[in-house]
């Protein structure tokens, strides 16, 4: 008995659309690291791209909604190489060094400091890059300081996890820059092991 092959034409559609769409989200990754969101233009991502601009406008309202997309894949990107890295580790105090470890290891991709630190905000706003910063690293961060310090007298986790956010921020920056990457991951370390031994409980 042979067995029937499966409509496919909806597959097939639903295919060369995912195909699509991550042939303009490369496209446009590259052209805004390499040359900034500003100075890139739809007539250069579709023809990097290789796919007309009614193809682009099917899939992202304009260039913003493209470059928030690529903001968003790297964002995920970076959440998913923490937990990657910290899923086997049992301490929970190991768990968010080797997390802090992995942040900056992941922000050394080519250009991924330029679009989450640099031209997000710029393009998409604060409010906008704090809510996909909460869905992701910063996420990952506040839970790693809640599972080692529980409840610190006086002190809020969701201030203190903006906080050290931010540190991870400027550490990533200075490594970009051409910090050592190796001194800046002993400098969160150091951070994280002051703030944890020293921090009130209740």
């Amino acid at each position: 008995m042979y067995a029937t092959r499966p409509r496919s034409g909806a597959r097939t559609n639903q295919q060369r659309s995912e195909t699509t769409t991550r042939a303009l989200m490369a496209a446009a990754r590259h052209l805004f690291v390499q040359h900034g969101y500003a100075e890139t233009s739809t007539p250069n991502i579709v023809g990097r791209a290789r796919i007309t601009r009614g193809a682009l406008y099917h899939h992202f309202a304009d260039k913003r909604a493209l470059f928030l997309a690529v903001v968003e894949e790297e964002a995920r990107a970076v959440a998913a190489e923490i937990e990657a890295a910290t899923s086997a580790v049992e301490d929970p105090l190991d768990a968010l060094l080797v997390g802090s470890d992995a942040y900056l290891d992941a922000m050394t991709v080519p250009g991924r400091t330029r679009l989450l630190l640099l031209d997000g905000p710029a393009v998409l706003g604060v409010q906008v890059m704090r809510g996909i910063d909460e869905s992701s690293s910063a996420r990952t961060l506040r839970a790693g300081i809640g599972a080692v310090m529980h409840k610190p007298r006086g002190v809020s986790l969701d201030r203190l996890g903006s906080l050290l956010s931010s540190a991870f921020d400027r550490a990533a920056l200075d490594v970009a820059a051409g910090a050592d990457l190796r001194e800046a991951k002993a400098a969160m370390r150091f951070v994280l092991s002051r703030i944890v031994s020293g921090a009130p409980r209740v």
